[in-house]
């Protein structure tokens, strides 16, 4: 199963640290009760299968960079502290997990190195770390509770590894456990025995791991590996050569451990999570007639008793109240749908609309920037930009509002009650008074009082019998031209 991380394996502990001058101390745990903890977001990875100027983690899932959706996850377990790693010139990603901190990983020296860059803000910290990745966009707080369960019961484990059971383990990394659970080591699968490989518990790199070990831990971490990086994996057997117990939790859904390293990844992650939002609409007492066809944001707020035809995307920023209906092939983006109305089908609900109570939106209509009134109808192939519709109000089939002179745009206002004839411009900006009635096929660009009749159409000229003649003319046109045609294909 493509998007899954594997790891390395871990070999024998070394003599001395990479990264520090004197060998640290490897005997001074300090065992709480009830530690506090913070976490560490490793977002430094180039993306480089990506292809893509974007740096991996802001890609989108669901209407936002999939960073997001793990902060927030990690947001619900109210951590002291969430640090993000990144890579140099990553402003993008350091404006986006704002406000928690950023330590830069100038170079991409593995794993073990990119969690060491955080040593001058946690090296002190002493309570419970999480060690997860910013790619890693599904992981559920769940499952990150467990995570930490583990890691403050009785026997203490200094590191806790998360672990997942994919339907084709393939060349990912094993967690070999004993007969007590306890994590016994980390070995990649082209190294594994046959036996080792039969027990597919597959390592995520998701981490749980005692503070007042993590640096000095991987102070020992050495890089003699093809790669020459230094890899987290090895303070598991850093942890078991000091005598500390290491341990494994299994994720008891895989797909939460659906890594983000190709678009092929993206899609996979986003089809999961649109799966998990679709079930809380549900849940929440929407109906989603063809769920399959129906696509989420993240922050999609839906009523109770809302019906959602097949074939409709929701963009980011729309709520929608109680007992609203949206036909099929809808688009909605930054709006708001009051009660009790119905939008579409074939509509597009652009930023700033705002639908009101028992309000109609028809088909191949476009709102934007537009508050509908309560009741007002725009039912058949029209727009509606920048402008207000009072309650009641009934927009004609084809109508426009002409909201952009080439420099600025402008507001159309109609009132209460008025009629808008069908084919009708309003030269924006303008304004229909209540109860006002607009003529069809009118451009109106002033003002219409309340209650008055506006329309400006020519005249209709009639001249009897012209038709005939015009039906007469031009059949003697097309008998010639037919002729000619014939003779010059005989030639």
């Amino acid at each position: 199963m493509a998007g899954f991380r594997a790891y390395g394996n871990v070999p024998a502990p070394a003599d001395a640290g990479p990264f520090v001058d004197d060998e640290p101390s490897m005997t001074k745990r300090m065992s709480q009760k009830n530690p506090p903890a913070a976490a560490i977001v490793l977002a430094a990875g180039l993306g480089t299968r990506m292809k893509s100027s974007l740096p991996k983690v802001l890609h989108p899932v669901c209407g936002r960079p999939m960073i997001q959706h793990l902060l927030e996850t990690l947001e619900g377990l109210e951590l002291r502290e969430i640090v993000v790693v990144t890579s140099e010139d990553a402003d993008a990603v350091t404006a986006a997990v704002a406000p928690h901190p950023t330590v830069v990983q100038a170079e991409q020296l593995g794993t073990g190195h990119a969690v060491l860059q955080t040593a001058d803000r946690l090296r002190d910290f002493g309570g419970d770390i999480l060690i997860l990745f910013g790619a890693d966009p599904l992981v559920t707080e769940e499952t990150i509770r467990r995570l930490l369960d583990r890691r403050r019961q009785a026997d203490d484990p200094a590191v806790v590894v998360l672990g997942f059971r994919p339907d084709d383990p393939g060349l990912y990394g094993r967690l070999i456990t004993d007969a007590k659970g306890n994590l016994t080591e980390i070995v990649e699968a082209r190294d594994a025995t046959a036996e080792q490989l039969a027990e597919g518990l597959c390592n995520s790199g998701v981490m749980a791991v005692d503070g007042t070990a993590l640096f000095d831990l991987l102070a020992k971490v050495e890089n003699d590996n093809a790669k020459g990086e230094y890899y987290l994996t090895d303070i598991v057997a850093l942890a078991r050569a000091e005598g500390w117990v290491t341990a494994a939790v299994e994720a008891t859904d895989a797909l939460e451990l659906t890594g983000v390293d190709s678009r092929a990844d993206l899609a996979r992650a986003e089809a999961v999570l649109q799966d998990r939002l679709r079930a809380r609409a549900m849940a929440d007492g929407a109906t989603l007639v063809a769920p399959e066809t129906v696509f989420l944001s993240f922050d999609t707020k839906l009523g109770r008793d809302v019906t959602i035809g097949p074939n409709v995307v929701f963009a980011p920023g729309v709520t929608v109240g109680d007992n609203v209906t949206i036909r099929p092939f809808c688009h909605l983006e930054g709006a708001t749908i009051e009660v009790g109305a119905v939008v579409g089908p074939f509509a597009r609900i652009r930023p700033g609309a705002e639908i009101g109570p028992d309000a109609r939106v028809g088909n191949f209509v476009e709102i934007k920037n537009a508050q509908l009134e309560t009741g007002a109808k725009v039912n058949h192939l029209t727009y509606v930009g920048d402008a207000r519709v009072g309650t009641g109000a009934n927009v004609g089939a084809g109508t426009i509002t002409c909201n952009y002179d080439g420099f600025a745009k402008h507001i159309t206002d109609i009132g209460a009650g008025a009629f808008i004839g069908s084919n009708t411009a309003l030269v924006a900006p303008v304004k229909v008074g209540a109860g006002a009635i607009v003529g069809a096929g009118s451009v109106i660009s002033r003002d219409v009082d309340a209650d008055a009749l506006a329309v400006t159409r020519a005249a209709q000229k009639q001249i009897d019998g012209l038709a005939v003649k015009y039906r007469k003319t031009r059949a003697a046109k097309k008998k010639k031209k037919q002729k000619k045609e014939k003779k010059k294909d005989k030639a």
